[in-house]
């Protein structure tokens, strides 16, 4: 796609992020079926049915701009969710488990709120007062993730890694 202008970007950064959700979507069950702390499942499925939403929004603002959502694969999301995949893949202390986990959604949140702090930036600037409105909105969800995550991490999940005695696999 050519960006001639700021328009041409900010489309190109919503079919971007709305090929990100998507993905995250598919993840998301993956990993609140691989998290052994109650909270922290019930943390992915909630976010779960908020992405769901954040989709919705997204297809408004596409309407809107007489859009398509389609034509781009996030590639750095997949790259986090492939590193999130070996989380969930991963066999072993059922706590440390939990704040790999944590970590790998962290990574995925702040990506998010990079990529809705630009588009709602955008948006701003060019005059499409409803999308900003709308960006927003998935932005502040996104940090109130993030934030939850947080909580569970300092609420006891990390510390209850850094308990677990065993023995350590290092690689040579």
């Amino acid at each position: 796609m050519a960006l001639k202008t700021l328009q041409d970007l900010f489309v190109d950064e919503l079919k971007d992020v709305y090929s990100a959700e998507k993905q995250i979507l598919q993840a998301l069950p993956k990993m609140a079926k691989a998290s052994s702390s109650p909270d922290l499942r019930r943390a992915f499925e909630t976010h779960r049915e908020q992405t769901e939403n954040q989709v919705a929004r997204l297809d408004t603002i596409f309407k809107q701009l007489g859009a398509s959502p389609r034509g781009k694969r996030c590639k750095g999301m997949e790259g986090l969710l492939e590193e999130g995949s070996e989380r969930v893949q991963d066999e072993g202390e059922e706590a440390v488990i939990d704040a790999g986990l944590i970590a790998a959604a962290q990574r995925v949140e702040h990506y998010e709120i990079a990529a809705y702090g630009c588009l709602q930036a955008y948006a701003t600037l060019l005059g499409q007062e409803k999308a900003a409105t709308l960006l927003e909105e998935t932005l502040q969800e996104e940090e109130a993730a993030d934030q939850l995550l947080s909580k569970l991490a300092n609420g006891g999940i990390n510390q209850a890694a850094l308990s677990v005695v065993g023995e350590s696999v290092e690689e040579e």
